[in-house]
């Protein structure tokens, strides 16, 4: 199985204090569950949101490395099976251990992928990895998920999943915007008006193209800006 590879190929555990600040703007919420039947919440042991993330496993889940480095596994508790994390039912999980990609130190210095293993497995589908490079073309089209902030200056958060259709940007634009892009690790979608986009507490949510994982949202400068578009990790590089 492709995913018992993976898991040995991400073997560093972190254990330094995590710095990187997480960061849906333009989207809408999602009504179907259905339609993100893999989709997970990052919560503190109170339940306070701070992360997303996708089951690629049943006891998997891919999500940024920022999200979880420097937490200790035990501290962090896996949601899934909710569209609004106000409601019960569901799922829930602690985090046994998790397993960031070698090199990781900062979302700006590429790596920033992670994947955790749960203590109990979620009775869930689960997400494919992209299988190709052809995911990262310019201009095709992927989806982003998560519980976050929908401006860059909201101070609150909606419980309610919300999504944004957001194009995969040339290589060249996003080194032209951020100096320190990785087109190995990386990818950048946005529109150059931004605009549409992941922010606050949308980190470490998945970014699916055709059905398929192609990206986890990373970093990028505020939410939505005109020519700052969301940087990603190219999850194919990683999870193979």
């Amino acid at each position: 199985m492709r995913l018992l590879a993976v898991v040995l190929a991400l073997i560093v555990i972190t254990v330094t204090p995590a710095h990187a600040e997480p960061r849906v703007v333009g989207g809408v919420v999602v009504d179907n569950p259905a339609e993100v039947p893999w989709m997970v919440a990052l919560t503190t042991s109170s339940g306070y949101q701070f992360c997303g993330g996708a089951l690629v496993g049943p006891d998997l889940v891919a999500t940024a490395a920022h999200c979880v480095y420097g937490r200790a596994p035990s501290s962090i508790t896996v949601v899934g099976g909710k569209l609004d994390l106000r409601t019960d039912g569901g799922s829930t999980s602690v985090v046994k251990q998790h397993q960031v990609a070698e090199g990781y130190s900062t979302p700006s210095r590429g790596n920033d992928i992670a994947l955790l293993t749960l203590v109990e497995g979620m009775p869930y589908e689960t997400l494919p990895i992209a299988e190709t490079t052809a995911v990262y073309a310019a201009g095709n089209v992927g989806v982003v998920y998560g519980w976050g902030r929908l401006s860059e200056h909201d101070t609150t958060k909606s419980p309610l999943l919300h999504k944004a259709s957001i194009p995969v940007m040339a290589d060249e634009q996003c080194a032209a915007a951020y100096a320190r892009y990785d087109a190995k690790s990386m990818f950048c979608a946005g529109y150059p008006e931004g605009g549409i986009d992941a922010c606050i507490d949308d980190s470490g949510g998945p970014y699916v193209v055709g059905g398929r994982l192609a990206g986890i949202v990373s970093w990028g400068i505020g939410c939505a800006r005109p020519n700052a578009p969301g940087v990603y990790t190219r999850v194919k590089t990683f999870l193979t």
